[in-house]
């Protein structure tokens, strides 16, 4: 509880000054995640993009992307079930998901989301249309956590996030 209390007065006064200042120590307590939530995306459809987005990669000289870990498909699920709660498609909360991968061994993330597409080709021929989504795909990352859900409405949901782990 102490260490939560100092952690906030650091990132407070960080902020205030624009300051780096103090040792932040972050415990998974910073980063809930239930990781029971992977389970819930539809492995199927995010198997095929993963092959469409590899065969991109490969294609323009990229290496593959792995599969990312329990924790990136918890996050990327997550995400998209808030999505669908709200019927909006967006990035909220982005720093969060990003801090959560970061606090397990990711360098840096990206993300990319849809909706309503009905096969992983279109989906990520969209994406591969939008020169931020592209740059996405096309990033230095090296692995990729899916949250695929189809909503009440028979669309499809999407988040894929993309990160690099030096591990």
């Amino acid at each position: 509880m102490l260490e939560n209390f100092k952690n906030v007065l650091i990132r407070l006064y960080n902020w205030l000054f624009n300051k780096k200042v103090g040792v932040i120590v972050e415990t998974e307590k910073d980063h809930p995640i239930d990781i029971e939530l992977a389970k819930e995306d539809d492995s199927i459809m995010s198997n095929q993009i993963f092959i469409e987005i590899n065969k991109h990669r490969t294609s323009n000289g990229m290496s593959s992307l792995k599969k990312g870990n329990s924790y990136s498909y918890a996050y990327a699920v997550r995400h998209t079930k808030y999505m669908i709660e709200n019927k909006q498609i967006n990035h909220d909360d982005f720093e969060i998901r990003t801090q959560g991968l970061k606090f397990r061994g990711a360098t840096r993330v990206g993300e990319n989301v849809a909706f309503g597409y009905a096969t992983a080709e279109s989906a990520v021929n969209a994406w591969l249309n939008s020169p931020s989504h592209r740059r996405a795909i096309e990033g230095n990352y090296t692995h990729t956590g899916f949250g695929v859900i189809k909503g009440s409405n028979g669309g499809y949901y999407f988040t894929e996030l993309f990160y690099h782990d030096n591990s």
